[in-house]
């Protein structure tokens, strides 16, 4: 299918306002676009001003609940992704899903990115998490887990990186990107004083990484790495970096959702079909009150345009 699709998220949450208000805003053609919804949650939340094309998921909730967490929610929101990945479009973008939700519906996926990972990828495929604002941009090397399980090797960096190599030259058109890793540990370890993953992880990856001719730092201690990219960003300057490279979820999201707030757009790359969606939540605190900022979710969608 050569559209782009649109998933409008948890129906007790802000997916389904925020998608209506920003198809309505940016006025796309109505032959680009699919919307993966139930007409029951889009007359709920607003009204679309074109008529785009609509693939009917069930939702078997005898009213919509905005607020609260529920088990036909993560049903739809589930069903609503495997079809997405059925029909195979130009690309995806996602509203956002509550994680509990998909747990009460019996899905134990910590993720939209999980999720896409089981019904997309082939020939060993890994999904990952890149972040982008303009041309900010920050890939994480692990994804959705508690601290205490990260489990980084080296096989699983260089593999990684490779993946993003590849998504510069087809998603970015640039090629011989350069990239800066983050240390694992405060101030990158200190020679090992503070920590063993540079040595024993991060460096030995760089080293194959470089030998292959890609342009990776050694690990850099991340709390001042980010500093030049919030002032590149800030006067809107080309950055000497194309891409940051973090270890965990927090450390690379801290930094870019600080400095580009609702303008992050969290893309998932490594599949043959990208995916976009907004940076933020379900915002259950906002949801049904018609006061939600549809402006993550222009940016997710102009992303794939």
């Amino acid at each position: 299918m050569n559209k782009i699709a649109i998933t409008t998220g948890d129906p007790n949450g802000i997916g389904a306002e925020i998608t209506i208000k920003a198809l309505n805003i940016l006025d796309i053609p109505e032959d680009k676009i699919v919307i993966l919804s139930n007409k029951k949650i889009l007359d709920f939340y607003g009204k679309l001003n074109k008529n785009y094309e609509i693939i009917e998921i069930p939702y078997d909730a005898e009213a919509i609940r905005p607020g609260e967490l529920t088990k036909e929610a993560g049903e739809f929101s589930f069903n609503s992704l495997k079809k997405v990945c059925e029909i195979k479009p130009k690309a995806i973008v996602t509203a956002p899903v509550a994680k509990k939700a998909l747990y009460l519906a019996g899905h134990k996926f910590n993720g939209q990115t999980e999720i896409l990972q089981k019904y997309l990828s082939h020939n060993n495929q890994l999904a990952e998490m890149l972040f982008v604002a303009g041309n900010f941009r920050v890939l994480l090397l692990t994804r959705h887990c508690a601290l205490k399980d990260i489990n980084l090797t080296k096989e699983l960096v260089i593999k990684k990186i490779e993946n993003l190599v590849k998504t510069f030259d087809e998603q970015f058109k640039i090629t011989n990107p350069k990239f800066a890793l983050c240390g694992f540990n405060p101030h990158a370890g200190e020679d090992g004083i503070l920590g063993r993953e540079e040595q024993d992880i991060l460096i030995p990856a760089v080293e194959a990484l470089n030998k292959e001719g890609i342009k990776i730092t050694k690990p850099l201690p991340a709390d001042t790495l980010f500093i030049e990219a919030a002032k590149h960003y800030f006067n809107n300057e080309k950055d000497k970096f194309d891409c940051y490279i973090a270890n965990y979820h927090d450390q690379g999201l801290i930094p870019i959702k600080t400095v580009a707030g609702e303008s992050t757009v969290n893309m998932t790359i490594g599949l043959d079909i990208i995916r976009t969606s907004p940076g933020h939540g379900t915002a259950f605190d906002i949801a049904g009150k018609n006061i939600a900022s549809p402006n993550g979710m222009i940016a997710a969608i102009t992303e794939v345009l």
